[in-house]
């Protein structure tokens, strides 16, 4: 199982509690974790690799990938949980060497936001490729969005992983915070102009259209107060990014990342 944490001591024990007892590896790849995550990890036999904390942190992912020895490769996120009815699943996949016939495999996660799982407004099935066999899987590393890429044929599991994304608002913002800087650095690659229509695309057009596509077209109004907060608090990550993006422009400094990252 692969796995990179930066300050994760409030999620790591329960998903290393779900894996330990049937994986044959743990390799977690830690960012200088300044509390107890590494301390627990190790407490669950994972090895542990430590590593710099860059912006883009598929890039300690892809570490952990790559100093796995199995056939087969979990990699998680530390707010994931395998259920004991995932993990029958996999094991019938990955040892039942006949039925394994893809090189990679999607998962369908549960997002759970303030304790409650948002059945509807883009959030489930959410399917996430997480199962692939060792050298035919890796990250792009190229943004926080992307998906790992399979180098062959890919198949999907049924059962869910618990995603225990967003525990409380101030954990969201949290996240949010380093999810929209490093949106802002795509931007700042791309150069986008500061027109006045890139100011409307990113304050208001996108805003809208996001908050309209997860709340209404995706039926977030089904999951009711938690379902239009996170449709409000999705549409907002552009207009944030974007003045990111103005301040990283103006100042012409990248301090802004390394401050997202605590």
């Amino acid at each position: 199982m692969a796995i990179a944490t930066y300050n994760e001591e409030e999620n790591i024990a329960p998903c290393l509690v779900s894996v330990s007892s049937w994986v044959d590896e743990i390799i977690l790849v830690d960012g200088g974790s300044q509390d107890k995550t590494v301390g627990i990890a190790k407490r669950f036999g994972a090895h542990v690799i430590s590593s710099p904390n860059p912006p883009i942190f598929h890039l300690n992912k892809q570490k952990a990938v790559e100093a796995c020895s199995g056939k087969w490769i979990l990699q998680l996120d530390a707010d994931e949980i395998v259920s004991g009815e995932l993990q029958r699943e996999i094991y019938s996949i990955t040892v039942a060497t006949e039925r394994a016939t893809r090189d990679g495999y999607f998962i369908p996660r549960k997002n759970f936001f303030c304790g409650h799982w948002l059945r509807k407004g883009g959030q489930f099935p959410d399917y996430v490729i997480r199962l692939f066999k060792r050298g035919k899987g890796a990250f792009p590393c190229k943004s926080v969005h992307e998906q790992i890429q399979i180098a062959g044929s890919v198949g999907y599991l049924h059962e869910p992983l618990t995603h225990n994304t967003y525990r409380s608002v101030s954990e969201y913002w949290r996240k949010a915070d380093a999810y929209t800087s490093l949106a802002a650095h795509e931007l700042l690659q791309k150069n986008i102009f500061v027109t006045m229509m890139t100011i409307l695309e990113y304050n208001v057009m996108l805003p809208i259209v996001t908050f309209v596509n997860l709340f209404v077209r995706h039926k977030g109004f089904i999951d009711g107060w938690y379902g239009l907060l996170f449709a409000l608090f999705s549409a907002l990550h552009y207009p944030i990014a974007f003045q990111k993006y103005l301040h990283i422009r103006h100042k012409g400094s990248k301090k802004i990342f390394h401050e997202a990252e605590h």
